[in-house]
């Protein structure tokens, strides 16, 4: 991974040496997209994103929302006065303006998702 501070690049996912690769990389991954949409518009604790990203494992819920805590889409507030430990999460303002992608991509795939499948079947039967 190319960083950032050690490299300044006009920001341009075509170019192999942009940073900004991983950010495309990130916001194209399943739970990420997932996750950024169970929150909108609310908080959630983490049994809760559980619940509404079905599929997921806890390993991965906890690895995915430590990455958008580190790039700034998910606050976590942390209530230590409650036994046990108590944790929200929610989008930060960088987190709220990921949210139109992230709609359209679910809303193009749920319209899509018919017409993919027999594209699908198709294809397999002539390879």
């Amino acid at each position: 991974m190319v960083s950032s501070q050690n490299l300044e690049v006009k920001p341009n996912v075509y170019a192999a040496i942009c940073p900004s690769r991983d950010v495309l990389a990130l916001i194209g991954e399943k739970w990420v997209s997932l996750i950024i949409g169970a929150l909108d518009g609310r908080v959630l604790r983490f049994g809760e994103l559980k619940r509404i990203c079905e599929g997921i494992s806890q390993k991965m819920l906890t690895q995915t929302l430590r990455k958008l805590e580190r790039d700034g889409l998910v606050r976590r507030t942390v209530y230590a006065e409650t036994l046990p430990i108590r944790a929200d999460y929610e989008l930060t303002e960088l987190g709220n303006s990921l949210l139109p992608l992230v709609k359209a991509a679910k809303l193009w795939a749920e319209m899509n998702l018919h017409q993919i499948e027999k594209n699908r079947v198709s294809y397999d039967k002539r390879n």
